[in-house]
């Protein structure tokens, strides 16, 4: 197992190499100039000639791009171009609160989902099986911005049971941090469900066709016994991945529900670092959230091996 992980470590650095050259080029296609944007219309040109050089952006991009190289290689991941902030800590101050919205909405989302899937599955065809598949098409069909909305008026502005934005750090005030996350969590993880619970309903219908499901049945198992301790340990790994890819989706994607509750997220941080031309933190922000793909896929590859022991096996009589 060790030996397949350490290929996929050294697999994931000329993913990293080929993401920051991706980036690097794909920002200097982006039109607008920095230096006339950070320093506004009314700066002169020599101005902006001055900012561009003390900042090295007069340089060939390939030499800017392997000055960027070097300093990251060695931890600095620059300062921003508009207040000089070190990038690294614009993404510490950030990261946590979008790993906690994320973590949070997906672990509501397992929780509700794989029931869900379960009944629906068992029951296909029944009321449980509509009701399921009515829920997860609305949680796919509304909108999150109109949701946020919605939910904000009916428990902030009507009942004042929650906080209608706003973000308070865990260790600071863990009440006010539950208070203030809910909404957003549930905003987001409702989607999340809805994804889940489809993708757990039709791996565990396919699970419940196999082989070793009728053998267990032909034995007398109970079918509940079938069921949670047969099939839906085997259904479970497409949802992990699923999950892992979701996972992946909201480290840099809750814009929008940042925005609805006014969370200084990572991906606010991204957006804003994309309209103000500041193409330093854009672009460790960036590197940052590959590096998290890359985690999340080791994390989801070892839930494989936990869910299925058979995988290591294979993985092992290959190397």
């Amino acid at each position: 197992m060790w030996t397949h992980f350490l290929r996929r470590l050294m697999l994931a650095i000329p993913v990293l190499f080929l993401v920051s050259v991706m980036v690097f080029s794909l920002i200097h296609l982006i039109p607008g100039d920095p230096g006339r944007t950070i320093l506004g219309p009314e700066a002169t040109p020599d101005a902006v000639r001055a900012f561009d050089h003390r900042l090295g952006l007069d340089r060939p991009l390939p030499e800017q791009y392997l000055r960027w190289l070097l300093r990251v290689l060695h931890g600095d991941l620059g300062n921003s171009l508009v207040d000089g902030t070190p990038v690294s800590l614009l993404i510490a101050q950030r990261l946590p609160a979008t790993a906690e919205l994320a973590v949070g909405a997906l672990l509501l989302a397992m929780l509700l989902a794989i029931p869900a899937g379960i009944l629906s599955a068992t029951r296909q065809g029944g009321w449980g099986d509509a009701a399921g598949t009515f829920l997860s098409l609305a949680g796919l069909s509304l909108p999150q911005f109109w949701l946020g909305l919605l939910l904000i008026l009916y428990f902030a502005v009507r009942l004042h049971w929650l906080p209608a934005s706003g973000y308070v750090p865990f260790f600071q005030d863990p009440v006010q941090n539950l208070k203030t996350m809910l909404l957003p969590i549930v905003v987001t993880g409702l989607r999340e469900t809805a994804v889940t619970m489809r993708m757990m309903r039709s791996s565990l219908l396919d699970v419940l066709d196999q082989d070793y499901v009728r053998t267990a049945r032909a034995k007398g198992l109970p079918p509940g016994a079938v069921i949670l301790r047969h099939a839906t340990r085997n259904a479970l790994i497409p949802v992990v991945t699923t999950s892992g890819l979701q996972l992946a989706g909201l480290l840099g994607g809750l814009v929008i529900t940042e925005t609805i509750f006014v969370i200084p997220g990572f991906g606010r941080l991204i957006v804003d670092s994309i309209l103000n031309r500041d193409f330093v933190t854009l672009q460790g922000a960036v590197l940052v959230s590959a590096v998290l793909v890359i985690a999340v896929n080791f994390l989801v590859d070892l839930l494989y091996t936990v869910l299925d022991p058979r995988i290591q096996l294979a993985r092992g009589a290959r190397a």
